[in-house]
């Protein structure tokens, strides 16, 4: 065999060992991966479910919210009044919308209602420190007048991510619009308070507002027992 007959031969030769290589590579990941499948269909499988991405924060929900002109409230407000108080609270007082004393300073709950409603949670050994409050709407409409169907609707969302987010043992509505709003009935509140209902798992009692019960103080002797009822519930 001449050289040039040689080096053919050899060129050859390691052609033919590349190829194998290559295939018996080829097989390795091929196997690995079908290894990979079925440990993978396995874990899924057993009902894990800690694959799935991690739950929002509040602090994600605000900035998601950001300078919100998602409706007309925008052009009348002075403060979005997002919500406050613990961020895995287990209790959550949920109510209708600003008033003006909480469209000025940029807090729920801060004027004569919310002096009452802080009052009601000492009451129940707890502080506002310890609970969660926001309301269905985040900025004021003019005059206090009632939320309309199409702020709702864009401003729930919010609030049902809060929700989540915190995932509290307990909810408070407080109010007619919370009341139906959440749990997606036009029952009346006389006829929703005092018991229990079911809001996505969660246990949620419908009760007066305390702006209500300061024009009809009689009403909460009524509030005091529906707070009695999440109290035995905690």
């Amino acid at each position: 065999m001449n050289e040039r007959e040689e080096l053919f031969s050899l060129a050859q030769s390691l052609s033919r060992h590349m190829e194998r290589e290559n295939s018996g590579l080829s097989f390795r990941r091929d196997s690995e991966s079908h290894v990979m499948s079925e440990l993978t269909g396995s874990i899924n499988d057993s009902g894990d479910d800690r694959t799935e991405p991690m739950q929002i924060t509040l602090e994600e929900i605000r900035e998601e919210l950001g300078d919100c002109t998602r409706c007309g409230l925008h052009e009348t407000r002075r403060h979005l009044v997002f919500g406050e108080g613990n961020a895995h609270a287990r209790l959550v007082f949920v109510g209708e919308a600003p008033g003006e004393s909480e469209d000025r300073i940029g807090r729920p709950f801060v004027g004569r209602a919310g002096q009452l409603l802080t009052r009601i949670i000492e009451a129940m050994n707890l502080r506002r420190e310890d609970v969660y409050i926001c309301n269905i709407l985040k900025c004021r409409p003019p005059g206090n007048r009632n939320p309309r169907p199409e702020e709702i609707r864009v401003c729930e969302p919010f609030l049902i991510k809060q929700l989540q987010a915190i995932n509290p043992m307990i909810i408070c509505a407080m109010g007619t619009f919370a009341a139906k709003t959440l749990l997606k009935t036009e029952k009346p509140i006389s006829l929703l308070r005092g018991q229990f209902h079911l809001y996505h798992g969660i246990s949620l009692m419908p009760t007066y507002h305390p702006a209500y019960l300061l024009r009809n103080p009689g009403a909460k002797k009524l509030v005091w027992q529906d707070m009695k009822m999440i109290m035995d519930k905690l």
